[in-house]
């Protein structure tokens, strides 16, 4: 397939953090873009902003009249469901339609490529990882599952698109879209079960991440956390490198914190750089800075460069993202949606403000996870002092029976946990006092960090 075919990309879930980025690279390639999504969002805004049309009803007289299927590219997330009125219109109509995946395989196989995968810290070690590139000047594109905030974007680009240029692509686990990928360099930060409703347990699942990391250039590189690095047979031919906070080849010594910011030195068999600061919190985020160094190092980055990069980025938005902070008072947002996620956030919480009262909102996504991680979840969220649990994110599922919050909450042991509607949540939080504060989820939870920032801003600034 040549994209230089299509005048214009139609996207069906255009407002999805991977398929926007995909649409904001056709809109610079000079294509006309347009698609549908379900529900209107600030992403979407940016969006039609940007010159792209795009509509909120499922409806066929919404589909742009100058789509013809010899120049138009449909390009859909699974997301959608099967019954999708304008999926099956644009269908028997004979339009090529191809998947989200699928397609950053066909550009990311014109270039030298390196991809993220793992169950969680993927986004912020390839923005980590774009972050480097861009400030070493090198040419390069990154497609990033996450709103960079040192450039307001998950699409980020340095130079001119060329035959050596850089492609940077998070290599998604779920419905297995990452084997859509062949990179020169592979970072695995993490393997833990997840996604059970598409690999129906662990042991498939470990099985998909050994076929991607055999899709390696059989001269690449893997880059691998040290708990996971049995995955590494999977490919005997290519060079195996070990990172950790404190194990594997490529790891952190004197580490130390100030306000819950680190600094370190990072050292391994050929790198050694001292006194990193890293320019957000969280333990977690100094094994994804490792990662990146390590990935980077491989295409040429210096060790000054990585350095000064690590020092400057912002982070992405949804990633232990600071929100509000007034007189000792804090309000952070992150995505975390797994139990492991959610423990090393609030074992960082914890170590960042000892002593302080930390009250996490919860909203579960998926009922499928709900149900395959209940026991996790309660682990993880009774390190809290007090929970305020909301109702499951169905996302793309259907209800299941038996399956609610409660079946998570009933087993938190924090000191205060609480259940909430959407429509409560505001006015129970008004009556708590705030010390740290935390919402955390992959759902439509981040509706309401506005409005609790406006809250805590009248209640504790005014």
């Amino acid at each position: 397939m040549k994209f230089n075919d299509y005048d214009s990309i139609y996207f069906l879930g255009i407002g999805g953090i991977g398929m926007s980025a995909l649409a904001r690279w056709f809109k610079q390639k000079g294509l006309k873009v347009a698609g549908y999504d379900r529900t209107p969002t600030p992403l979407t805004h940016e969006l039609m902003e940007e010159g792209m049309e795009l509509h909120f009803d499922d409806k066929v007289e919404f589909i742009p009249g100058y789509l013809t299927k010899e120049k138009t590219l449909v390009i859909f997330t699974p997301a959608i469901p099967r019954d999708h009125t304008e999926h099956l219109y644009l269908k028997d109509r004979g339009f090529t339609i191809l998947k989200r995946s699928e397609v950053l395989g066909l550009i990311s196989k014109d270039y030298k490529t390196i991809a993220v995968a793992g169950t969680h810290g993927k986004t912020t070690t390839s923005s980590l990882i774009a972050h480097i590139l861009k400030s070493a000047g090198k040419d390069m594109v990154a497609f990033l599952g996450g709103i960079s905030s040192n450039y307001d974007s998950n699409l980020v680009m340095h130079g001119e698109v060329k035959k050596d240029t850089i492609v940077v692509a998070e290599a998604d686990e779920f419905d297995r879209s990452f084997l859509r990928l062949f990179p020169d360099i592979a970072a695995v930060t993490s393997a833990d079960p997840d996604h059970l409703d598409i690999y129906g347990d662990h042991a498939s699942m470990l099985a998909s991440f050994g076929d991607f990391i055999k899709q390696i250039d059989a001269k690449g590189t893997l880059v691998i956390h040290h708990s996971v690095q049995s995955l590494a047979s999977a490919n005997t031919t290519i060079h195996t490198k070990t990172y950790g906070l404190n194990q594997g080849q490529f790891l952190a010594s004197n580490l130390t914190t100030v306000g819950g910011f680190f600094k370190f030195n990072l050292h391994g068999k050929d790198m050694k750089i001292d006194n990193i600061q890293l320019g957000v919190p969280g333990f977690h985020n100094v094994e994804n800075a490792i990662a990146a160094a390590v990935a980077t190092k491989e295409v040429g980055v210096d060790d000054q460069t990585i350095k000064k990069a690590l020092a400057s980025f912002k982070g992405v938005k949804r990633r232990f993202e600071f929100v509000f902070q007034h007189d000792g008072r804090i309000f952070i947002d992150d995505y975390a949606h797994h139990p492991a996620e959610i423990e090393a956030f609030l074992k960082s919480l914890r170590a960042m403000y000892a002593g302080k009262k930390i009250t996490v909102i919860f909203q579960p996504h998926l009922y499928s996870r709900t149900r395959d991680f209940a026991e996790g979840f309660a682990k993880s969220l009774s390190l809290a002092d007090t929970l305020v649990m909301m109702d499951i994110y169905p996302a793309r599922e259907l209800p299941i029976a038996g399956v609610t919050s409660d079946i998570i909450f009933k087993d938190v042991t924090c000191p205060v946990k609480i259940r909430s509607s959407k429509k409560d949540l505001l006015s129970k939080l008004e009556t708590m006092e705030i010390e740290v504060l935390a919402t955390v989820g992959a759902g439509d939870i981040d509706m309401f960090v506005k409005p609790i920032k406006e809250m805590l801003t009248r209640k504790y600034e005014a």
